[in-house]
């Protein structure tokens, strides 16, 4: 099986790729980057003393899940391009990676044009970090345990489709919560996709489900990047949310209505 991934170049990245290229015989990775250091050096998030704080915990909870950064197997041939360069390139720029048998895409900016219609039309599935359609956007996971929805934080595998964070629901993806800070549940969302997408790969059972179109009235919230600020991020480190007051909430509140959800 020939797969190609859109993603980016943090440690969870790598990994995703990584478990695909275990079950593929040759994977195309298409790595859209940005700093490995956010809140540091300016580039998708500002630089500033906050956004550092902040990001120094979500750095620490992905190595905790996914280890440090490394090279890719050698089954995988790269193509790393600025974030936010992807609908951009010409297809002269991707030829070799559009004749495969998967497409994936995960941490990839929001891909339009020609490229979006190829993978819509080739059913392209998408790794959503956020439950849809209640969180859809930017940092959803955040943006749940903000509003105090805890029982919100999770993935949702679908296909991929022109609108942002739009497309038919094969499944939802929730993380068990195992006595982890709220980065480290946060950042668990991304493994249990990982893990789940690659099994589900593997068996068949990803291409045997019916997708699910998502209902737009179930929206909680929709967040843009620009939304994520020094004053949000500072308003949430000083509620220093511990895991014991992350687990009543969690234990006061009720599930969203979820499908097929995998859990681990």
């Amino acid at each position: 099986m020939k797969t190609t991934v859109f993603t980016s170049n943090q440690p969870r990245h790598l990994s995703l790729v990584n478990r695909i290229s275990s079950i593929s015989d040759e994977v195309y990775c298409v790595q859209e980057c940005n700093t490995v250091f956010p809140g540091q050096a300016s580039d998708f998030y500002n630089k500033s003393e906050t956004m550092e704080k902040y990001f120094k915990q979500v750095m620490l909870a992905e190595r905790g899940c996914f280890g440090e950064l490394g090279f890719l197997p050698q089954n995988v041939r790269s193509l790393s391009i600025k974030g936010g360069d992807l609908s951009n390139l010409d297809r002269t720029a991707l030829v070799n990676c559009l004749d495969s048998d998967l497409y994936i895409v995960f941490g990839a900016s929001y891909i339009r044009g020609w490229l979006a219609k190829f993978l819509v039309k080739n059913r392209a599935l998408n790794i959503h970090m956020g439950l849809s359609p209640y969180y859809r956007g930017s940092s959803c996971n955040f943006w749940a345990l903000y509003d105090n929805n805890p029982n919100y934080v999770g993935a949702t595998i679908h296909m991929l489709s022109e609108g942002l964070d739009s497309g038919p629901i094969l499944y939802h993806c929730v993380p068990r919560w195992d006595g982890e800070n709220p980065f480290e549940f946060t950042m668990k969302s991304a493994l249990v996709a990982h893990k789940s997408l690659t099994s589900r790969i593997k068996n068949g059972e990803v291409f045997e489900i019916s997708p699910t179109k998502q209902c737009k009235n179930d929206e909680l919230r929709y967040t843009k990047n620009a939304d994520f600020t020094d004053v949000v991020a500072t308003e949430f480190l000083e509620r220093e949310l511990t895991p014991e007051l992350l687990s009543k909430q969690l234990n006061d509140q009720k599930r969203p209505e979820l499908l097929d959800p995998y859990f681990d």
